[in-house]
């Protein structure tokens, strides 16, 4: 019978989702008669890690077991498990030991005045997102790139969310949609890993498991992601193709928010680009200019900054 602690049934969903990604030959065993399961069978899991299959099975089933240091590290090895990969493993095994009433801190996410004026200052693309990928604050480059926030209620200011709603992104037109998806599912199981139980990440989860088998799918895998970096081309009517990086910035917080900020390299087309960007959105944003419109979303949320809304690649 499953353990009620939520931390000891994610560290066995973890450990189960990655057993079932790894074959005999990847850790050196004969992958013998015809086998029943994908992946290696618990008992070989098991063997590998030093423990007993049935001490073993009991962690992954999430019983109310306390594995030690010593186990976990035996197990990351086992499992081949990447730095990040290992803190995850360890900080749900740690967890799994505290009681379940362990107070946790639900206070509301806000971002504080000096980054409030950081963004405002920043003269390249940036946001905030949550520590559940809720959008918080955006500057005006932000919104001159990824669209206007109207429209969007504040509880839909999600990457998640956005990234998932064929209706207002449009249907996959991004070729690496599945990357970027894995990218912010994989921030999101971090913040799950140190509370399970949060009310937004379970609406968020319980919403998108219920409406997209690709979300199921992909949140089976359980990735995980302390921070992402990548590149993305944005297509923008107004000045063509701008090919960006883009880096997140934790923010003060255990978890908190991070800054997503997006540059051009120096003295690139792109760069000029960005630039006119900037300048067409500031002649629109003007007083009394007719394409101006008013932003509908409250003080503290943001633009609707879904990458896949606007590129290519």
């Amino acid at each position: 019978m499953s353990s009620p602690h939520p931390h000891a049934r994610e560290l066995g969903e973890f450990l189960r989702a990655r057993r079932t990604r790894l074959r005999p030959h990847d850790v050196g065993l004969e992958p013998g008669g015809r086998r029943k399961v994908t992946g290696l069978r618990r008992e070989e899991m098991a063997l590998l890690a030093g423990l007993s299959t049935d001490y073993y099975q009991r962690i992954e089933q999430g019983r109310d077991v306390r594995p030690s240091d010593t186990v976990l590290a035996a197990l990351a090895g086992a499992l081949s498990l990447g730095e990040e990969e290992r803190r995850h493993l360890f900080a749900l095994g740690h967890a799994a030991r505290r009681p379940v009433a362990t107070p946790v801190n639900r206070e509301p996410e806000r971002v504080p005045d000096s980054t409030r004026r950081l963004l405002r200052v920043t003269d390249t693309p940036a946001v905030v997102l949550g520590r559940h990928l809720d959008l918080l604050d955006w500057n005006p480059m932000a919104e001159a790139l990824l669209g206007d926030p109207e429209g969007y209620p504040p509880d839909r200011l999600n990457m998640l969310l956005l990234l998932f709603d064929d209706e207002r992104t449009g249907r996959r037109s991004c070729p690496d949609w599945e990357r970027q998806a894995l990218d912010y599912i994989g921030m999101l199981r971090t913040a799950v890993a140190a509370d399970p139980t949060h009310p937004r990440a379970t609406a968020i989860v319980g919403e998108l498991s219920i409406r997209s088998p690709e979300f199921r799918r992909l949140w089976a895998r359980h990735d995980v992601r302390e921070s992402v970096r990548g590149t993305k081309t944005f297509r923008v009517p107004e000045v063509g193709d701008i090919l960006l990086d883009w880096d997140t910035y934790p923010l003060p917080g255990n978890p908190g928010p991070v800054m997503l900020v997006f540059t051009a390299e120096p003295g690139s087309p792109d760069e000029d680009r960005l630039r006119l960007l900037a300048s067409v959105h500031a002649s629109r944003s003007a007083p009394g200019h007719p394409g101006r419109t008013q932003n509908s979303v409250p003080s503290g949320s943001a633009s609707t900054a879904v990458p896949s809304s606007r590129a290519s690649s």
